[in-house]
């Protein structure tokens, strides 16, 4: 992150503005709740802040080491999402070797391709050798009881939590345009407005939300707040055109862009929670639920992003 651009003076500068004005809201709500639920709600908004205060300050920090702080962050983050994953979806003794695997060779082997910027083994190490290597290591271990759907299983979370996850540090090994924050930026763009889209859908869905979009399977998913939210956030990515390498009416394409693929992540996610009978991934990130609760709709758009740029935007 390039501390000598004004542009990272004014993004720090928002972004703190704007959590010093949510924790000074939820400090007057909490003033003024009488009810019990009023009480509760100020609560979680308050849970939520802290967790968006950690979370902006380990994010910060990070970008702020470099590179290499953005792959440990992310190795990390990818870790704790795995380990929700397949802690919530049941295994056996013989998954083992298999889990081992995937935890402590694919992994970090995917982001060490990712610090020596390995584009040809990165995009096929995980879809291509992991797959190989799961079902491998499990027919090995001899156990045939729901074997398609235990492989299927680690091979989905391995997909998801680290595949997927791994594109947002690999952002900034993209040979782009000069970048006024250097490209730190264009993870903060990525974040920001996928971030933004969930915040501004769920503020539109509860202002004139009426129209589930999946009533099975998010009943508070609604038309008017996903239109709402898209809209307002795309345009809040053509104001932030100068994180990235594209003109404010390409920021606002690839926002809307990002916003369409977060949400189908989130509910894709959902969906996988829900057939588990979960409410949450975890309880990791106090008023988020787990990591992946937080990370859902990012793994879904962080690839997206990463081909835009790589495929049109690279020098």
């Amino acid at each position: 992150m390039d501390f000598h651009s004004e542009i990272t003076w004014h993004v720090l500068i928002v972004v703190f503005a704007a959590l010093i004005l949510g924790s000074l809201i939820g400090f007057i709500l909490t003033k003024r709740a009488k009810t019990d639920a009023a009480k509760e709600t100020v609560a979680n908004l308050n849970a939520r802040m802290k967790s968006w205060w950690i979370m902006v300050l380990v994010l910060f920090g990070a970008l702020a080491v470099g590179r290499l702080g953005a792959i440990l962050i992310f190795a990390l983050i990818s870790f704790l999402a795995l380990r929700e994953f397949l802690t919530a979806t049941p295994t056996r003794p013989a998954d083992h070797a298999a889990l081992f695997a995937a935890f402590f060779i694919v992994l970090p082997y995917q982001f060490y391709l990712v610090y020596i910027g390995w584009y040809g083994m990165f995009a096929i190490m995980v879809p291509v050798y992991a797959f190989v290597l799961v079902p491998a290591l499990m027919a090995l271990a001899g156990d045939v009881t729901d074997f398609l759907e235990r492989t299927a299983r680690t091979q989905w979370g391995l997909m998801v939590c680290v595949y997927f996850i791994s594109h947002i540090p690999m952002l900034m090994n993209l040979d782009v345009p000069p970048l006024r924050m250097g490209k730190a930026g264009l993870v903060l763009f990525l974040i920001a407005v996928t971030q933004g889209s969930d915040v501004l859908q769920y503020v539109w869905g509860k202002l004139c939300g009426k129209h589930p979009i999946v009533p099975k399977l998010s009943p508070k998913k609604t038309v008017e707040g996903f239109v709402g939210g898209v809209l307002c956030t795309s345009a809040l990515g053509a104001g932030m055109f100068r994180l990235t390498p594209f003109t404010p009416w390409q920021a606002f394409a690839v926002a809307l862009l990002l916003c369409v693929t977060g949400f189908i992540g989130g509910l894709v996610m959902s969906a996988i929670k829900r057939a588990r009978g979960l409410k949450d991934w975890g309880v990791l990130i106090q008023g988020h639920g787990g990591m992946m609760d937080r990370m859902d709709s990012l793994c879904f758009s962080a690839p997206v992003f990463f081909h835009v740029l790589h495929y049109f935007f690279v020098l």
